[in-house]
């Protein structure tokens, strides 16, 4: 009995621990990202991509890859935390399984910078098509568990992440990437936050 107590406990511990990872991996790598363009008088929203600044001179590059490298390293513990989270389902386990590719190839984007080729083109589209992706497999544990509030939030964040990249390759409306990559990191970064915050909650709950 007491072997389960603990157990349970460590579980419960893990967890908080993921969810807030979950709430630390956006401010991490946001914050990052955004001191990179600060420092970056050239960057263009509309002309560049966002591991252009992974190239850069100065202290625009470290801070551009660090951040990758650290926010995807915690969000590699955040997706731990789903496998608990979302059950006991096999597209629960499916969904974190490919969530937590996508945290590799967050960290990957940013050991392999632009000037790494083709390493970082594979690691780029491996991010952006596998966060939908885990997140429409997320959809539908969510719902199954009958949780459809988060499954329906998930959906729309999910749509959010793809269609401004539907749209640019089928109408492009800016000369380079950035603005579809951000919409699309925003829209991670709210899930990653809303479910975090939600792990937490489930933890405190178990602890009762």
């Amino acid at each position: 009995m007491m072997q389960r107590l603990v157990m349970v406990s460590r579980k419960t511990a893990w967890l908080k621990t993921s969810g807030i990872c979950g709430i630390l991996t956006p401010i991490i790598a946001f914050t990052c990202i955004l001191l990179a363009i600060s420092y970056s008088p050239s960057f263009s929203w509309a002309q560049n991509a966002l591991s252009d600044l992974g190239i850069q001179s100065g202290i625009t590059a470290p801070l551009f890859n660090y951040g990758l490298i650290s926010g995807g390293i915690i969000a590699l513990i955040f997706a731990s935390g789903l496998f608990s989270f979302l059950g006991d389902k096999p597209l629960g386990k499916v969904g974190a399984t490919v969530f937590t590719l996508a945290a590799v190839a967050l960290t990957a984007i940013g050991v392999f910078p632009e000037n790494i080729e083709p390493t970082h083109f594979y690691v780029s589209v491996a991010f952006f098509m596998l966060f939908p992706i885990a997140m429409l497999l997320v959809v539908a544990a969510l719902l199954l568990a009958d949780r459809k509030q988060l499954g329906w939030f998930t959906f729309v964040v999910a749509m959010i992440a793809a269609v401004p990249w539907m749209l640019q390759f089928t109408v492009p409306y800016v000369e380079g990437v950035a603005i579809p990559e951000t919409i699309s990191a925003v829209s991670a970064s709210m899930w990653a936050i809303v479910l975090g915050y939600k792990m937490i909650v489930q933890s405190s709950c178990s602890n009762k």
